[in-house]
């Protein structure tokens, strides 16, 4: 018995145009939207571009990297049609980038306070030291 399998591609008819030819299977046909009862379902984000983003500029911790990581395992999953492995890995994705650029923009807003306080400090000293001058009428020099 033979037990392989063919595939045939090429319409039966050889390609022939005409009203008694078949329609190829690359023949363009109008769409005319989803069939009643089965709703389109969209594929999951695997939010790529996202963890790139963070990975380059805002890699807290390497979370960019780890997210970046989970949005490839998403993509390849959605290349191979498992929706749902491709949505855990899409939601593990959003989680971390959500965590870094949190985390990121926490860290920028802190040291521009440690940034702001610390020249409030120095002008401090700066000023206490002016006045230290005038008050013990030292002299540096001048």
């Amino acid at each position: 018995m033979d037990s392989s399998v063919s595939i045939d591609l090429q319409p039966r008819d050889g390609g022939k145009v005409g009203s008694g030819a078949s329609a190829p299977p690359y023949s363009t046909y109008t769409y005319t939207g989803p069939v009643q009862g089965f709703p389109v379902q969209q594929p999951p984000r695997d939010f790529v571009l996202w963890s790139l983003f963070n990975t380059i500029f805002c890699n807290v911790c390497c979370l960019g990297f780890t997210a970046l990581v989970f949005s490839f395992k998403a993509r390849d999953r959605k290349v191979l049609g498992d929706t749902d492995g491709a949505g855990s890995y899409g939601k593990t994705a959003k989680c971390l980038n959500i965590t870094v650029l949190v985390l990121s923009l926490l860290t920028v807003v802190l040291i521009i306070i440690l940034v702001a306080t610390g020249a409030v400090a120095g002008l401090h000293v700066a000023q206490q030291g002016n006045q230290n001058r005038i008050n013990y009428r030292f002299n540096y020099g001048n």
